[in-house]
């Protein structure tokens, strides 16, 4: 996708209004292909041996046992993901969510969902994670593979983000025990494309009961001048990274 002013102000319009935007083709299918090979090359070399399944999960899974591979701050372990993280076409719909010229990285999350019992995710907002003031928070989906509903895709609830915080499960994953998972509108993808939206979107995704791996990129980012109301996540490799523009604070609120 080319990004100009024009269409930066209406993906800008539809994330302000339903709480995320999937933008298409924001990278090429070759792109995306080469991402995922490196995405998939890591956790074999690295090979370590967590599962961030939430134990919620089940309830969506129906008791059926799942899988999860993940790895946090893929930047640091290969350049591609470095590169990615300024690449402008991102950066410059990151900055239009946000509302501001500067964006600052939180951390990144690589995910894949093995095939046939890839975990679910409960419909939860990101922001019991790392609350912010001013909620100039955000995350980024990149879809290293195509995700139709059959892998798991994720899965939103429009609108959700204008209702501000909501009360979650104290324990463990924070996830909502009051939304049902059927009120999420899925959203299928394809390789290339990537999943904007506010951290206080009420999200999850399902079961990849496919016979194929879904791979996803996740980046979480802000307002650098949007402090946190409560210091978590502080462990993030490269928390504090500016992306686009320059942090107006000097670094206070890293």
């Amino acid at each position: 996708m080319t990004v100009t002013t024009t269409n930066l102000q209406a993906l800008a319009g539809h994330a302000a209004e339903h709480g995320y935007v999937l933008v298409k083709g924001l990278l090429t299918r070759d792109e995306a292909a080469e991402y995922r090979r490196v995405a998939h090359d890591l956790l074999r070399r690295l090979d370590r041996d967590e599962d961030p399944t939430w134990g919620a999960a089940a309830e969506i899974a129906a008791g059926a046992p799942t899988r999860l591979q993940h790895l946090h701050d893929a930047q640091f372990y290969a350049a591609a993901f470095s590169r990615l993280l300024v690449d402008e076409r991102f950066t410059a719909v990151a900055a239009a969510v946000l509302g501001v010229p500067n964006v600052q990285l939180h951390h990144t999350k690589l995910f894949v969902k093995p095939p046939e019992n890839g975990s679910p995710f409960p419909l939860h907002q990101d922001y019991p994670f790392f609350p912010h003031t001013h909620h100039r928070v955000g995350a980024a989906i990149f879809h290293l593979d195509d995700a139709p509903e059959r892998k798991g895709c994720v899965r939103v609830v429009p609108g959700s983000h204008l209702q501000g915080p909501l009360e979650h499960d104290p324990e463990g994953s924070h996830h909502l025990t009051d939304v049902p998972f059927e009120a999420a509108m899925p959203l299928p993808a394809e390789a290339g494309d990537v999943l904007f939206f506010s951290y206080l979107t009420v999200h999850g995704s399902g079961v990849n009961v496919s016979d194929e791996a879904r791979t996803t990129w996740l980046v979480q980012f802000r307002d650098p001048a949007d402090p946190p109301a409560v210091r978590t996540h502080e462990w993030s490799r490269g928390q504090g990274m500016m992306l686009a523009g320059v942090d107006p604070t000097g670094g206070r609120q890293a």
